[in-house]
């Protein structure tokens, strides 16, 4: 049997329950919902986790669709999944945990006896240091954002291959191979031997349904390619990119982008123009080197010195 919090499962089971944190303000215990998919034939384990981001909802989309089409007499392991990680930010649409003003991916791997973000930072740690792989779903919030996914790990770790190649198999057809910030369980995973990726899904406010389907099928991906589930699974070529230039708006005013989301830039392109409200032309931003569209602003107003776009630079294949 596989216990996570209040669900329980046997081989060929599937169980839903909560795993309990702590407490909310009144003194009620508060629980994260998670799912345990027990497979009829033993294997590995895969741990997926959404909303560690409360305001980033793809990742439940993918839950969501994900866990009834996973039919445990099919399965060989286990698929341990916390539909919401950030509790208190998701009830409240935010993006930070509002009882300590934390973004919980940047808690990692969390203290039990910490603030709320560490404790639940702990508590689903343990669950990914638990599997074999990990996926760790994420979108772009409130920008505009590329489907990709994040290596984290840095390309000096030992499990950096192992990173690459389950980016790769959940193909979404961009990666960004940069190491990240300290306290993210992309980079904190690795770090115990179990190979964890960053899946951004889309971004701005809100439900994107092809980005929800574009996550249901790279996590089949994972389960078919890794031996969960029969099928064969071929991988396709991904753009990756391991550098950033970020732009701000030179001016105050409206912003009309010149590119879009994946478009491939020269330097010199023109990325966007800054009028005022009657349509005057301000100033235009190029792009100082090749890259790729990546990542721009959800809404048009601009102040001086305000984020616009990144384009994504250091580009190949693999």
């Amino acid at each position: 049997m596989t216990t996570v919090g209040t669900a329980s499962a046997e081989p060929g089971e599937v169980a839903t329950g909560r795993l309990e944190v702590g407490e909310t303000r009144d003194g009620s215990p508060f629980g994260l919902p998670v799912a345990v998919v027990n497979g009829e034939e033993p294997g590995d384990r895969l741990y997926v986790q959404a909303a560690s981001d409360g305001d980033e909802l793809n990742g439940v989309g993918v839950v969501q669709r994900l866990v009834p089409r996973l039919d445990p007499a099919r399965l060989a392991g286990e698929v341990v999944v916390v539909g919401v990680v950030n509790y208190h930010a998701f009830q409240v649409a935010q993006h930070r945990n509002p009882v300590d003003d934390t973004k919980l991916n940047r808690a990692y791997p969390g203290d039990d006896e910490g603030s709320s973000s560490e404790r639940i930072a702990a508590a689903t740690f343990d669950l990914a240091t638990d599997a074999d792989l990990a996926l760790d779903l994420h979108q772009g919030s409130t920008s505009r954002m590329i489907d990709e996914v994040r290596v984290r790990c840095g390309n000096r770790h030992r499990l950096y291959d192992e990173c690459l190649e389950l980016a790769k198999v959940f193909d979404c057809g961009h990666v960004l191979d940069q190491k990240g910030p300290d306290g993210q369980l992309a980079r904190a995973g690795p770090d115990e031997g179990v190979p964890t990726i960053d899946p951004e899904l889309g971004g701005a406010v809100g439900w994107d349904d092809r980005s929800i389907r574009l996550g249901v099928a790279g996590t089949m991906n994972v389960l078919r390619y890794y031996g969960f589930l029969d099928g064969a699974v071929e991988t396709s070529p991904q753009t990756r990119v391991s550098g950033f230039q970020q732009y701000s708006s030179p001016a105050g005013g409206l912003v009309t982008l010149r590119a879009d989301l994946g478009d491939t830039v020269s330097a010199g392109d023109a990325l966007f123009e800054v009028t005022d409200v009657f349509g005057s032309e301000k100033a235009t931003v190029t792009a100082e080197a090749d890259g790729v569209f990546w990542r721009s602003r959800r809404l048009p107003q601009v102040a001086t010195g305000e984020y616009v776009c990144s384009v994504g630079t250091d580009v190949d294949e693999y």
